[in-house]
């Protein structure tokens, strides 16, 4: 039936072959709409973490509100905007070819990986701008990975159905949970009488690592997707290898760099033109070696980053604050409430 109608369609001899789509409308619709869910599941939870900080930090220092809550406080967006948003990430994910898209989490796994051993004593607040600078590049990651494992199925786009309304679901539970947290969690810690509340204050210390796992496992997948749907372009060995070589020699050289703007300058700036030179080396690539289609679906990228990163430059604000000792202290805290916690149930 979806032949049918995309059979009216125009086709190359009315467009351009690099404006063609390499899939079929619907199912990059769907593998959008997965790959937006995940990024609002990421987004959400991350805020949840940040606010459970904020609130530990509080009754840390005897009830005085913490220095990022008064300047910059962490917020849920606003509905009409989060829509927007939304969806604006949804049709990016279904315009950008699976080819780019594999670039893409290539270079940020490349970049991740250095990122970590060059990080020292700052690796947590590392982790934390990394899961913030990883939206789209988790977006195209996802995108990958049901590209990759749906190819060749005759009807991939009922499973992409399914997977899209699970992912749905569980986008808009975890905006409920952030809205939950946001205007109740200080009474009902303090109560005690919510089990979700009581649930994040006893085991909220692993929101944290449960993300970053989550995230490791998601872009393994994709980097397996990721070499193959690239290495299906090419017709001999002589090809790939012309084509990984200056790949990953010119992005090598850009994470080195990178590195060093993001010690010299402020967060958000050196964020954002990391976002630059990483979109505008590989659009430089593909300019040699690529194709028409690949470097319209770079531009289509740098929207795709913007619309990310700039509604979510508090999240980002708010990792950069982030050091050790407050980990180290609203750990141990958590771990003192959970002893005393079993102690009481025992003594029950």
């Amino acid at each position: 039936m979806f032949s049918f109608i995309t059979s009216f369609l125009p086709t190359s001899y009315l467009l351009p072959g690099w404006l063609i789509l390499d899939t079929n409308p619907l199912v990059g619709l769907l593998q959008g709409l997965v790959g937006a869910s995940g990024i609002s599941v990421l987004c959400s939870l991350l805020r949840v973490h940040l606010l459970l900080e904020d609130s530990w930090h509080e009754k840390n220092n005897d009830g005085t509100s913490s220095v990022r809550s008064s300047s910059n406080p962490i917020r849920a967006k606003h509905g009409l905007l989060g829509m927007l948003q939304f969806f604006l990430v949804t049709g990016i994910l279904a315009i950008v070819g699976s080819r780019v898209a594999s670039l893409v989490v290539l270079e940020f796994c490349l970049r991740a990986v250095s990122g970590l051993f060059t990080a020292g004593p700052e690796t947590r607040r590392f982790l934390l701008q990394l899961l913030v600078q990883s939206q789209f590049s988790l977006g195209c990651a996802i995108s990958c990975s049901l590209h990759f494992l749906h190819e060749g199925a005759s009807q991939r786009w009922l499973s992409l159905l399914l997977a899209a309304a699970l992912s749905w679901y569980l986008a808009k539970k975890a905006a409920a949970l952030l809205h939950h947290v946001i205007a109740l969690y200080k009474l009902h810690s303090s109560q005690r009488y919510c089990g979700i509340c009581i649930s994040l204050l006893t085991s909220g210390c692993y929101l944290l690592p449960m993300l970053c796992r989550t995230m490791v496992i998601a872009f393994f997948v994709a980097v397996l997707a990721s070499v193959s749907i690239i290495n299906q372009q090419f017709l001999s060995a002589t090809e790939a290898l012309r084509f990984w070589t200056p790949l990953t020699i010119c992005y090598t050289l850009l994470v080195v760099y990178m590195q060093e703007e993001q010690h010299r300058l402020p967060s958000s700036q050196a964020v954002l033109n990391a976002v630059v030179v990483r979109l505008g080396g590989l659009m430089v690539l593909m300019l040699t070696v690529g194709r028409w289609a690949d470097v319209f679906h770079i531009l289509i990228c740098f929207l795709g980053e913007a619309s990310c990163l700039i509604p979510n430059m508090d999240l980002l604000d708010a990792a950069s604050s982030q050091d050790e000792e407050d980990f180290t202290m609203y750990a141990r805290r958590d771990r003192r409430q959970t002893r005393q916690t079993q102690e009481k149930q025992h003594q029950r």
